[in-house]
């Protein structure tokens, strides 16, 4: 049998995944909450990262720095802020990762599925033709074809300052 090596994963599937109590995105919206470098921008309100756990290649997030559950909660600045890191994130992902769609969604609430429970985030996915496959299904893995580091490296660049 063939095995798949993802350490990353672990403190996920054991739930010791987290920082004991702290909010992800709140440890996040100040540079030395990054140890792994895993932020792609970190604007005024805004905050885009990589997903730890990501479903394929490319998976980010963006949140705001505020921490707030509901999308209605927003200042309007901030869903403005939201909204075009969004569509940069978009651009990214097409132009930096060459995918040919994009997958998006919010997961409010614990049960809507919200794995950040409390603080409000876009998950933002890039697609392919043919990328799904019987090993998430059938097996509970997925194949990731390159290191985060690597995919932070190919998608920073897509953001501006």
């Amino acid at each position: 049998m063939d095995r798949l090596w993802a350490p990353w994963r672990s403190d996920y599937v054991t739930g010791t995944a987290g920082g004991g109590g702290v909010c992800l995105f709140c440890a996040l919206s100040v540079p030395e909450g990054d140890p792994e470098g895993l932020v792609l921008c970190r604007r005024t309100r805004v905050l885009a990262v990589l997903n730890r756990y990501p479903y394929i290649n490319g998976h980010m997030m963006i949140a705001p720095l505020r921490h707030v559950a509901w999308l209605s909660e927003l200042e309007p600045g901030e869903t403005a802020e939201l909204f075009a890191t969004l569509a940069e994130a978009e651009r990214a992902l097409r132009e930096g990762m060459r995918c040919a769609g994009v997958n998006g969604g919010w997961n409010i609430g614990r049960c809507a599925g919200a794995g950040v429970e409390g603080h409000l985030h876009v998950h933002i996915l890039p697609r392919w033709p043919g990328d799904v496959n019987f090993m998430t299904t059938t097996a509970g893995t997925r194949i990731l074809s390159e290191s985060l580091e690597s995919t932070r490296d190919r998608l920073a660049p897509f953001f501006g300052s």
